[in-house]
């Protein structure tokens, strides 16, 4: 039975704050533990904010560059269909099958990224996404173009699943929700960025649609360059482990240590121990199953919104390639301006984390959900019966800005809710939540199509709206049982001690 970490407990072992007086611990007469003095510069809690912010911008750009190559392509589906002789239901699992691959990355790359720190865990996945992505432009079927597309994803999962995480590293409780609202929004918005993109690039002439996946590996492949120079290890636990053994080697005293010096990844603990955390996180954490429930289902209407948004205004209101993908621009006005309405939030969330001693809060996270559900139905049914041609076209594209707002605002809190209940394990938790909204957001596209079809767009999205207008309930119920079900956790940090 793993015993359920206490925040004092984790200032001394493994958790990202570790911090002391002075810089060993006498344990047991033989060992001295290291951690962090007390104001030390190499403790990422102690970076200069200006260095902070740098780091934080690194991280987003990765986590957008991964977002953007699961749309890029969806601009383009008319012309692979016709180059690869397939229907456009085929190629609509450019999308699903890149987005179906971010379920299964992060069941290795949060591991990886607990046990070898946060650059192993994004750096070297994120260049192999490059190549694959050069893979599926130099394909000449469909059948390589989908399997580059699904495998790429695997790789690309690996910035979205571990950034949340890793701005534990850096920020403490009281200014990690400003810094995830960024990552949120390169999140949320780097999929409704790459159909304006990719259209842009599809209609220039002497491109093509292969272009839209040689502009995604170039991204990937500067980004990839930056941070190999630019983006330190943040992960405090291995920043302890190196500086362990520096002392050992520089005092010859072969007593320094610190626990994760014993964590490694083999094939005896691969399954048992590390692969299967997210999952077994997902099944046996009320909470994290619950909240990513919740959130898989606001995230997954982004993807929702590629299928649906081509049918709306460019086969019903017969809109040019370029002129009906700008109408994304309406949902990431959303996702941008879901944002401040986080930062006002944030002197509510200081006052809980004051009177809970500095630790984090993670019920007073919550609130947000509700105004967030709120937008969130009222977009969709404002869509959903302002779609018709009849209908002015900014009426849809307004009601596409508060779909926006209100699933950015979900995102964002379940997010730092996640983080600030399971701590060293926040990778693993948010790799869960990644893993469920991936298989939701990769369904949600393949059905989007024959549901408007056949029922009609406004009875289509009047369906989701209803299950959104269902779930309206379901922040208060994660603010009235959180607490106590945090308490019953065996990976949840214990901040209330």
């Amino acid at each position: 039975m793993m015993e359920r970490p206490s925040a004092s407990s984790l200032s001394h072992s493994i958790h990202s704050k570790i911090s002391s007086d002075s810089h060993t611990v006498p344990q047991d007469g033989t060992r001295i533990l290291v951690t962090f003095e007390a104001g030390e510069k190499s403790n990422p809690q102690n970076f200069h904010p200006a260095y902070k912010i740098w780091i934080t911008a690194q991280m987003s750009l990765l986590a957008l560059a991964g977002a953007l190559g699961s749309s890029i392509l969806s601009s383009a589906n008319a012309e692979i269909a016709e180059y690869a002789g397939v229907d456009m239901e085929v190629t609509s699992l450019t999308v699903a099958l890149f987005v179906l691959g971010w379920a299964f990355g992060p069941l290795l790359w949060a591991p990886i990224s607990e046990v070898y720190g946060r650059r192993i865990g994004m750096l070297p996945p994120f260049l192999v996404m490059g190549c694959f992505t050069i893979g599926t432009a130099v394909s000449k079927n469909a059948a390589s173009i989908l399997l580059t597309r699904f495998v790429g994803g695997i790789f690309a999962s690996a910035p979205i699943s571990n950034v949340p995480a890793a701005l534990s590293d850096i920020w403490s409780p009281e200014a990690r929700g400003i810094a995830m609202a960024f990552v949120s929004i390169c999140i949320s918005g780097g999929p409704t960025l790459g159909p304006i993109i990719g259209a842009a690039v599809v209609m220039r002439p002497g491109m093509g649609w292969r272009w839209t996946a040689y502009i995604e590996a170039i991204i990937v492949f500067f980004l990839c360059l930056l941070c190999f120079f630019c983006l330190p290890e943040t992960f405090a636990p291995v920043l302890l482990k190196r500086k362990a053994q520096k002392l050992r080697r520089s005092t010859d005293d072969q007593r320094y240590w610190h626990p994760h010096e014993i964590e490694k990844i083999d094939a005896g603990n691969l399954l048992t121990k590390y692969l299967g955390r997210p999952l077994r996180m997902l099944l046996t954490e009320p909470l994290v199953a619950c909240m990513a429930l919740y959130a898989s289902f606001t995230y997954s209407l982004i993807y929702l919104t590629l299928e649906i948004f081509p049918i709306v205004f460019r086969e019903q209101r017969q809109w040019s390639l370029i002129s009906s993908s700008l109408t994304f621009l309406g949902i990431l006005i959303g996702v941008i301006l879901a944002a401040p309405m986080n930062f006002l939030f944030q002197p509510y969330y200081k006052r809980a984390a004051q009177r809970n001693h500095g630790k984090a809060a993670p019920e007073a996270r919550l609130p947000p959900l509700v105004c967030g559900g709120v937008l969130l139905t009222t977009g969709l049914f404002w869509f959903a019966w302002t779609a018709a041609p009849r209908c002015p076209w900014p009426l849809p594209v307004v009601a596409a800005g508060f779909i926006g707002a209100g699933f950015t605002l979900v995102f964002q809190q379940c997010l730092n809710f996640l983080v600030d209940t399971y701590g060293p394990y926040a990778a693993s938790a948010v790799s869960a939540n990644t893993i469920l909204r991936s298989v939701l957001a990769c369904a949600l596209p393949v059905a989007a199509a024959p549901m408007a079809h056949t029922m009609g767009v406004g009875p289509a999205i009047s369906l989701l709206g209803g299950i959104s207008c269902l779930a309206l309930p379901v922040p208060f119920l994660f603010m009235k049982h959180a607490a106590s079900l945090r308490q019953k956790s065996k990976f949840a940090v214990n901040n209330d001690e």
